[in-house]
């Protein structure tokens, strides 16, 4: 019925010899439980071999996708890490204390504030003036201060 011949023998050979270095995969698991907004450190975790072919991917498979992240949901010890539970740590904290720069053409205004809530660079947020109580909002730069918004 169907005839092998050289070539597709050595496309055969060649195939057969990749899954050895293919099956090689690791995965970053939790030692201990990490529980929703808490940073993740290198001494809570470790690096495993995966021993189950059908395990989906979407997993951290390296320390540097992991370290310094925050938690969304409880991570147990011994599990993988899907990446979708995991985001950055925040630029700006709920309460703290930042600068906030309004710009128009030539003139600058900056002033003392406390954010509202905890941010991301990018994020429009609410932020009240320290001086003036008034509540304003604008975008977290990536120095952490805040770029206020003209009305």
């Amino acid at each position: 019925m169907f005839r092998l011949t050289g070539v597709a023998v050595m496309v055969l050979v060649a195939f057969a010899a990749v899954p050895s270095a293919a099956r090689d995969r690791y995965a970053i698991v939790p030692t201990d439980t990490i529980y929703p907004g808490e940073a993740i450190s290198s001494s809570k975790l470790d690096r495993v071999q995966v021993t189950n072919p059908n395990l989906a991917g979407g997993f951290a498979s390296e320390m540097t996708d992991v370290v310094g992240m925050l938690s969304t949901k409880t991570l147990l010890p011994g599990r993988t890490i899907p990446l979708a539970t995991l985001k950055r740590p925040y630029a700006v904290i709920r309460g703290s204390q930042l600068r906030l720069i309004f710009n128009i053409g030539n003139l600058t205004i900056s002033a003392s504030g406390s954010p509202m809530d905890d941010a991301n660079i990018g994020d429009v947020i609410r932020v009240r003036n320290l001086d003036s109580g008034q509540i304003v909002s604008g975008t977290v730069m990536g120095d952490g201060t805040v770029q206020v918004m003209a009305k």
